[in-house]
């Protein structure tokens, strides 16, 4: 059954090539965990909270959610059905930041996650038992529908992308807690921001922590040498993992081979970076991006013999 978009936590987005039919199964998954990126969408989630939570969070909201994951995942959805017009795309656009809840965590994800460079599912500042259990709820059915989504797509043989962004450098900060406004600040004060390593422009995640790979390697080679070609400095597997804990692995180890996740540096789809404001993607930056995920993907898909 084809899901629909749940007010509040998920949009659905048919992309139809201009000669697909209407019944036609989709070649491509495009699910957007972090696609909360908008202030409009932390404050609407803020609103329906009760409990206290450390002033002036919208900060570490800008901070940390996947500004411009969003739009160049649609647009390698837009690209793919204009290529082949008989395809078929279905977008996921996950609307509850992640500052409140994290729909790519397993439900029950701790901060002890910080080692490895995660965030919990529910962080620790939100205290309320309501809250608690309205994000839990939210949760649950964001990963419900997904699910579905996955088993509709990759199920029926299609290829799912799984697109996110970074902020440009690894920030040392160990814990996300109450002081995560006040450690933010100090990490993009000039001298301090200049000190932390600089990320990948593009890192791939296709290995999970022991060093399985579950990403089909044709595919991973295109995509990084058309970004090598375009002058990006693209990796594989140098930021993150698969981990366990999270959902994205949950779905690529699922469907082995039928997924890519990747990180693209958010300061290469703006024209104007802010670490903690919200930002405006370039229409022209995104296209660039997602232009070789678009090409390799048909590869994959004529490959599969779709």
């Amino acid at each position: 059954m084809e899901p629909s978009s749940l007010e509040g936590i998920a949009d659905v987005e048919r992309v139809d090539g201009a000669e697909a039919r209407p019944d036609a199964p989709f070649d491509l998954l495009v699910e957007v965990p972090h696609g909360a990126d908008r202030r409009a969408h932390y404050d609407a989630l803020r609103a329906r909270l009760v409990g206290d939570l450390p002033d002036d969070l919208h900060e570490f909201f800008h901070a940390n959610t996947d500004t411009g994951a969003w739009a160049y995942g649609r647009r390698v959805a837009e690209r793919l059905v204009a290529l082949d017009p008989h395809r078929r795309a279905l977008v996921v656009r996950c609307l509850v930041p992640r500052t409140f809840v994290d729909t790519n965590r397993l439900a029950d994800a701790t901060d002890e996650l910080a080692s490895g460079g995660l965030t919990a599912g529910v962080p620790s500042y939100v205290r309320d038992p309501a809250d608690r259990a309205l994000l839990l709820s939210m949760h649950r059915a964001y990963v419900g529908l997904v699910e579905s989504a996955y088993d509709l797509v990759c199920g029926g043989g299609g290829f799912a992308l799984l697109p996110h962004t970074y902020g440009p450098r690894s920030m040392g900060i160990a814990r996300v807690d109450d002081d995560i406004v006040n450690a933010l600040r100090a990490a993009w004060a000039p001298d301090a921001w200049a000190s932390w390593p600089l990320r990948p422009e593009i890192d791939l995640i296709t290995r999970d922590p022991d060093g399985g790979v579950f990403v089909d390697a044709p595919l991973v080679d295109e995509v990084l040498e058309a970004y090598a070609a375009l002058g990006y400095a693209a990796r594989d597997s140098e930021t993150y993992t698969l981990h366990p804990s999270t959902q994205g692995a949950r779905w690529t180890t699922r469907h082995p081979g039928q997924t890519l996740s990747l990180e693209v540096r958010r300061d290469l789809l703006v024209d104007r970076f802010h670490l903690l404001e919200e930002l405006a993607v370039s229409p022209e930056r995104v296209a660039r991006v997602a232009e070789p995920l678009a090409a390799a993907i048909r590869g994959w898909l004529v490959r599969e013999g779709r």
